[in-house]
């Protein structure tokens, strides 16, 4: 076999053969590389023969979806049923936004009418740029050892109170219940579904264990601890929440249960043969339409229905901190995050969807000379097309149905992600393009139909007009201070783009405080002591001394550096500043430090206080009336 057929199918196959890296270099995936890439995406190149076949399959895979933008009249002769339940003749005019039908002579055809652009801020009709902040969710103190969805409501509350107009939070999707060694918001192993550990047993009468703790959660002991209070809660159930459980399970859809039946496995199979995801189970359990599995289901009935009842619980918790937020302008934003743990229950129960075969990552840079495989997977390309972007719309819709908002994380993979085998190295990776157009109006629609706004998380190395793109569907991309510079330092505020969140760090970066002091430094120094890092600390002295220089072009006259960042973000023309909770509150450890798992204590976090005591303090009312002075 020839390598022009492997390029051929690569090509078909939407893989970005040749590529630009992070220096302007021109790159080009080598044939053994695509080899690899393109049997972990499921299409066979070993020989001629199977080259044909997959290029054959690949031309097969026709969306049953149509999208069309909203001023667009149809040619087609028949008749258009819309949602709405009325029908109309196909060429009567533009149809209404929204999902319909059009039935021909040929058959029925799916429709989705796009608008020009998803919600905005400027469809809130306020006097004022909105502002918040945004927490990790498990950080909050109030009422337990590690925060919940009823902390939130309590938080919202206060925030609110306080005059803030969103609470952005970290991603709330479901991890592995049974193993609480695995606590990292992007790692899920469900988009769809709820972390259950966030459930709110005060719901149900129960009352909070803990009011306080260490300064760092201790995932291993903490969870199941918290899990034992839900399944008390679970057995002592009052008769009225008994009677909505029941209406919630009579309910379920084959998704749900698919869940919860995964969790019971998971936890079955991880206590007594150690294995962590689905593909170290006997044989038989790998396929959820088994007969075996059915068969557990079936012995293990009750254990199946705690799982529901904490998916039940987690989404009512979830739906009173989000009524708790009612008062503000926008209220939560939640956070997708960009991938799926090969070894969960999506994985499990709906792997068509998904590129089992697959990493995802990101090519070498100045900062990974290696890549980077982020150990997660994501959306296969091919089966979002066939199945008419159901996957995508269904996640989309969950994570906008409590929210005002939600945030897309690494949004750079609507048009194109990073694909490492199975088991090979990020350097044999390539870019796989992405549906990008369909997702972005798809996406208009869903944040039309929701009211919510939408933020594409658009940072690192980013493809050339994507941020054109996002902006032309009314997708919010992100400015973080840190990141806005060019040759002449930092960039005044009055230039930074309307259509964009203004915002002080991420989760990703070392706060403001930290970020004055080298917190990051000091850590990286003690992960590595026999690196030098003086160079790194001269830098750092030097960016210190241009940001001063930019504060106070931009006539700011703040002494202290968190105070004078979050005025030079508020003052930018951004329509919504977030100022992430260790900015609000000059904390100096960041959330996260990229890079380690163990080594810093990422995940692990909480706030310093309650939010009523943080809120309280001087120079936090002293910054929000500020924030509020300028926007």
């Amino acid at each position: 076999m020839s390598d022009a057929d492997v390029m051929r199918l690569a090509k078909a196959a939407e893989l970005l053969i040749e590529w630009e890296d992070a220096a302007g270099q021109a790159r080009t995936v080598s044939p053994e590389s695509l080899r690899l890439i393109l049997d972990g995406l499921g299409l066979a190149c070993g020989t001629p023969a199977q080259c044909a076949e997959s290029m054959a399959w690949l031309q097969a895979r026709r969306s049953p979806l149509r999208i069309l933008d909203g001023d667009t009249v149809l040619a087609a002769r028949g008749r258009v049923h819309l949602e709405d339940g009325s029908a109309r003749d196909a060429a009567a005019g533009p149809l209404p936004i929204g999902y319909h039908r059009l039935e021909t002579d040929a058959g029925m055809i799916d429709l989705a009418v796009a608008p020009p652009q998803g919600w905005r801020v400027a469809d809130l009709r306020l006097d004022r740029r909105p502002w918040g902040t945004a927490v990790q969710l498990y950080s909050l103190r109030e009422g337990d050892a590690f925060g919940d969805f009823g902390a939130l409501g309590r938080f919202v509350g206060v925030a609110g109170a306080a005059g803030l107009d969103a609470v952005a939070m970290s991603p709330v999707h479901a991890l592995f219940t049974a193993d609480p060694q695995r606590y990292s918001p992007y790692s899920p192993s469900s988009r769809e579904y709820l972390n259950p550990l966030y459930a709110d047993p005060a719901l149900l009468g129960f009352d909070a264990t803990e009011a306080d703790g260490p300064a760092l959660i201790d995932w291993p002991v903490a969870a199941p601890a918290k899990l034992a209070r839900l399944r008390d809660a679970y057995a002592a159930l009052p008769e009225e929440a008994a009677h909505a459980f029941a209406d919630y399970v009579a309910a379920a859809d084959g998704r749900l249960i698919d869940h919860a039946r995964f969790e019971a496995l998971h936890g079955h199979f991880l206590r007594t043969t150690g294995a962590h995801g689905w593909q170290g189970w006997p044989e038989p359990y790998r396929n959820p339409r088994s007969p075996e599995v059915a068969a557990f289901a079936d012995a293990y009935a009750g254990e199946v229905r705690f799982h529901l009842f904490l998916q039940w619980l987690a989404d009512a918790s979830l739906a009173r901190a989000a009524d708790a937020a009612r008062g503000m302008a926008l209220g939560l934003i939640a956070d997708i995050a960009v991938g799926l743990d090969v070894g969960g229950s999506h994985a499990w129960s709906r792997g068509d969807e998904l590129m089992l075969g697959i990493g995802i990552g990101a090519p070498p840079d100045a900062f990974q000379a290696a890549g980077q495989n982020w150990g997660i997977t994501s959306f296969s390309p091919f089966a979002l097309r066939e199945q008419g972007y159901a996957p995508f719309l269904s996640l989309l819709r969950s994570a906008m149905r409590h929210a005002g908002g939600v945030r897309i994380d690494h949004a750079l993979g609507l048009r194109r992600l990073w694909v490492v085998p199975n088991g090979a190295s990020p350097l044999d990776g390539a870019y796989l393009t992405m549906p990008e157009v369909d997702l972005l109006r798809l996406i208009a629609l869903e944040s039309h139909r929701a009211q919510a706004i939408v933020i594409g998380e658009d940072l690192g190395v980013v493809p050339p007009g994507l941020r054109e793109a996002l902006t032309a569907h009314g997708l919010y991309g992100m400015r973080v201070l840190p990141f806005e510079r060019d040759e002449n330092g930092f960039i005044p505020p009055a230039r930074w783009p309307a259509q964009a969140v203004a915002m002080t760090s991420t989760h990703d970066l070392p706060p403001i405080a930290g970020w004055w002091k080298g917190r990051d430094i000091d850590w990286r120094e003690r992960l590595a002591p026999d690196e030098d890092r003086s160079q790194e600390r001269i830098e750092r002295e030097e960016d210190r001394a241009r940001f001063r220089e930019a504060v106070e072009a931009a006539g700011i006259a703040e002494d202290d550096p968190v105070d004078a960042a979050i005025a030079y973000a508020a003052s930018a023309p951004c329509e919504l500043l977030i100022v992430p909770a260790e900015d609000l509150f000059a904390i100096d450890e960041a959330p996260n430090l990229p890079g380690t798992i163990d080594e810093h204590p990422n995940w692990r976090r909480r706030l310093p206080a309650d939010a009523a005591t943080l809120f309280a303090a001087p120079a936090v009312r002293a910054r929000i009336q500020a924030v509020k002075d300028r926007r």
